[in-house]
């Protein structure tokens, strides 16, 4: 199984502010889609609740809670990002999609980081991608975007491989 990880990210590794995505930018979100569609994908609980209509379609929703309880209608929820890949393990590829702590749990052990680098600053961020060691990490692709009428920050799409 691949482990992939994908995140929008500010240049100093801000990733979110008050549950939500730092800024709108339909660019990314459509890149997320196309990357993502058709696989598993993985996030914390608070992520899951931002999701503004619930789980991702066309994906199997993974939620990864500490309340053992919780039933979510479209997505399996487990109570750790271990137990969860041990019921993956036949799948190809999975992603992370957030939040901070669970992107923290899976750095030492992901494949692949699929990065959106938002050439800006969020001061306001609460959420933050954790360090990224280069000396581990390799840079496959690369892509840059500058500010149009529905993006308004330049961004790159950058993919990385251990």
């Amino acid at each position: 199984m691949i482990i992939s990880m994908i995140v929008a990210a500010g240049r100093n590794n801000e990733i979110g502010k008050s549950d939500d995505l730092l800024c709108h930018l339909p660019a990314d979100l459509k890149h997320f889609k196309e990357i993502t569609s058709g696989h598993t994908v993985i996030m914390g609980r608070k992520t899951f609740e931002s999701l503004p209509k619930g789980p991702l379609p066309n994906r199997r929703n993974i939620v990864i809670s500490r309340n053992v309880g919780l039933k979510i209608e479209g997505a399996e929820v487990y109570p750790s990002l271990d137990y969860a890949f041990i019921k993956l393990i036949d799948e190809n590829e999975v992603f992370i999609i957030g939040g901070a702590q669970i992107y923290e749990q899976a750095l030492p052990i992901a494949d692949k980081l699929y990065l959106t680098r938002i050439h800006a600053d969020f001061p306001e961020a609460d959420a933050f991608f954790p360090k990224i060691d280069f000396t581990v990490w390799r840079e496959t692709s690369r892509e840059t975007f500058f500010v149009d009428e529905k993006n308004r920050y330049s961004y790159s799409f950058i993919e990385y491989e251990r």
